[in-house]
């Protein structure tokens, strides 16, 4: 008995221990997550970089300033006699803007161009993709989602007349189509505007337009509308300000990304589905990628945006550089230019088309692949979106089971017997089997509608994609996967470019050839992650050249006849005399493509010696730099590699 009761105390005494053990660890994750970490990619930068803001080793020939164009610095503001616009115009201009951020973006800047070609007051546009019908924050307008209204007018008080809206005596006329509206291409020309529309203006008082195609003003304006061109460059770059909540956490994310004391690359892949359809890139997909291409496509070709077969061979078009680079081959390049492996690069772009799995070779090959969810909270996202109406449940339920009275009640309405038996019912397809945004393909053949949820899921892009602006412009280095494509939208990388171009040209600013960089990778196409050396001196010896006049002189003749915004010089810069003397080039159309920028004042001259005089005192650059080895072990390579595709199982393929 004594042993058995023994025994009992033992038992009791453990049960109390094991309860004690479970109440102390419930208190423990209780009050440890209310200090969670507030982004994921801390604990990986860290590993890489123990030593937390002390400066690391910048090695100056892959993140060293382009010498050959410090001498260019900004200057937009009007040289010529340029009066402040008068209270009494001609009328008022109120426009719908349809697009993507870049659309967004570059059709602005034409309408302060046209509000001041026609002498008009600027209404501010509406955002089409940010409207209230597209469920968003009760709190912001359809401007004011993405950008700073007050700071808009202000900057621009000496340019053109801006208000918030149409006086009130018009507003009923309005909502009664009273007024004529246009829907301008994104080619028109000036005399358009003053042969068609002025009249309209100064006849009806108010003039709509209507702007789908990402801009409603030729780019390449005659040397006498210089003036025009500078004020795009103001609205672009100064008076264009995100809202004060984006550019906050555009900027924490710079400084979370600077805090490992490392230089950092950012890199916009580019892969979106419309602009792939344009172009036919179908076949570089694989499985329900490809049919969504080929389906976009015949949408274009329905509505006369591509005149060209359905079927192309894909493989062809990006021999021709009319294909995106693919991340894997962005990968390659970079470690073509010694680039090592845990170099922190940010992904730009707000979705990807392809999903995670299309960047498994490039995380293999860099580690430090972050983008806007590692680097920010839900909690800091949610904020930036702000309080919204939430949307029904969309919960799936089974079919209600009939009844045995139901099941006799249909047996004998069934008709004379005997009779064949029915077909068997297709196979239910479940809400698990149609999750995301490609599920329509299983049940139709034609896509249905966007939803609620789509349409705020477009919203929440603009506000991605203001954040990867703001990271991308900062980056000490940004390499495009897809620009100067030839569809004549305005593309994000050519913004982001262009931006770079006008804030310090001497910014690392890759501006690669995708036909040359295809025919680069089509002889080592066997070989591709062990390359010769004399490809890799090929691969840098391009790269390098793009960052220099060679990259601005092909910009200038493939981009800016597109976007003038991807490539604002000669008109919005000038040159320090004192570093040189620079070469002119001109195109067969008489304008400059390289070195046609004016002498800058007095008072540039002297703060652009002395930064770089700073430039020069600091030790030269060493040829010899020692660089992490481009032929990395292949064990290494495998082993990167198969830990990726083993977390695969967890990943969303089409996120």
């Amino acid at each position: 008995m004594v042993f058995k009761s023994k025994i009992k105390w033992v038992a009791l005494f453990v049960l109390t221990l094991s309860l004690g053990s479970l109440v102390v660890h419930l208190s423990m994750t209780k009050f440890s997550s209310l200090n969670l970490v507030q982004y994921s990619a801390k604990e990986a930068l860290s590993h890489d970089f123990p030593i937390i803001g002390l400066p690391g080793g910048r090695n100056k020939r892959l993140w060293g300033a382009v010498r050959s164009l410090e001498s260019l610095q900004p200057y937009a503001n009007p040289r010529n006699s340029y009066p402040v616009p008068s209270e009494k115009t001609n009328g008022f201009i109120y426009a719908k803007i349809f697009g993507g951020f870049e659309k967004i973006r570059s059709s602005i800047c034409d309408l302060i161009t046209i509000s001041r070609l026609l002498n008009a007051t600027l209404v501010i546009p509406e955002i089409q993709e940010s409207t209230r019908s597209k469920g968003i924050s009760y709190k912001f307008k359809s401007f004011s989602y993405l950008y700073d209204e007050d700071q808009f007018i202000a900057s621009l008080k000496n340019d053109v007349n801006i208000v918030k809206s149409l006086p009130e005596y018009l507003k009923a006329a309005r909502k009664r189509n009273e007024f004529t509206t246009f829907k301008p291409k994104n080619s028109a020309s000036p005399n358009f505007y003053i042969k068609e529309i002025l009249p309209n203006l100064k006849k009806a008082k108010v003039v709509g337009l209507i702007i789908t195609d990402g801009g409603c003003l030729q780019s390449i304006l005659p040397p006498s509308m210089s003036e025009f061109q500078r004020l795009r460059c103001r609205v672009a770059f100064h008076a264009l300000q995100f809202r004060p909540e984006i550019q906050i956490l555009g900027r924490r994310m710079v400084e979370r990304l600077r805090a490992w004391g490392q230089p950092f690359l950012a890199y916009h892949p580019g892969l979106i589905r419309d602009t792939l359809a344009y172009h036919g890139c179908a076949e570089l997909f694989q499985d329900v990628h490809t049919e969504l291409i080929q389906y976009r496509r015949a949408q274009m070709i329905k509505q006369g945006i591509i005149n060209d077969e359905l079927s192309v061979d894909s493989h062809l078009h990006r021999e021709n550089g009319s294909c995106p680079l693919m991340p894997e081959e962005v990968g390659l390049l970079l470690r073509a230019m010694g680039y090592p492996s845990k170099t922190i690069i940010y992904l730009a772009g707000s979705q990807t088309f392809g999903g995670q799995r299309l960047l498994i070779p490039l995380r293999a090959m860099f580690a430090n692949l972050v983008d806007r969810t590692s680097l920010c909270s839900k909690t800091e996202l949610s904020d930036l979106v702000g309080p919204e109406t939430p949307l029904p449940p969309d919960i799936f339920q089974l079919p209600r089971p009939k009844s045995a009275e139901q099941l006799k009640e249909e047996w004998n309405k069934a008709g004379p017997r005997p009779r064949p038996l029915p077909p068997p019912p297709d196979r239910p397809i479940y809400q698990h089997e149609k999750e995301g945004w490609y599920g329509w393909v299983l049940e139709s053949e034609k896509e249905p509608d966007p939803s609620q949820m789509d349409l705020r899921m477009q919203a929440h892009r603009l506000l991605w994609d203001a954040l990867d602006y703001i990271v991308s412009v900062e980056a000490d280095a940004f390499f495009p996967g897809f620009n100067n494509d030839g569809s004549g939208w305005p593309d994000f990388s050519g913004l982001v470019i262009g931006h770079r171009l006008y804030e310090r040209a001497s910014s690392r600013t890759y501006r690669p050839d995708r036909k040359t960089i295809a025919s680069l990778f089509n002889i080592t196409r066997d070989d591709m992650y062990h390359p010769k050396r004399n490809w890799t001196l090929s691969a840098r010896e391009h790269l390098n050249r793009s960052l220099s006049e060679d990259g601005l002189i092909r910009q200038s003749l493939l981009s800016k006849p597109t976007s003038f915004l991807s490539h604002p010089l000669p008109e919005c810069s000038c040159r320090i005399s004192s570093v040189g003397i620079t070469k002119q080039i001109k195109g067969k159309d008489g304008r400059f493509l390289y070195g046609g920028e004016q002498e800058c004042p007095t008072w540039m001259q002297s703060a652009g010696d002395e930064g770089i005089r700073n430039d020069d005192s600091e030790s030269v650059e060493d040829e010899n730099d020692v660089v992490e080895q481009l032929e990395p072990n292949g064990a290494d390579i495998t082993s990167s590699l198969t830990s990726l595709i083993d977390h695969d199982e967890e990943w969303d393929p089409n996120d």
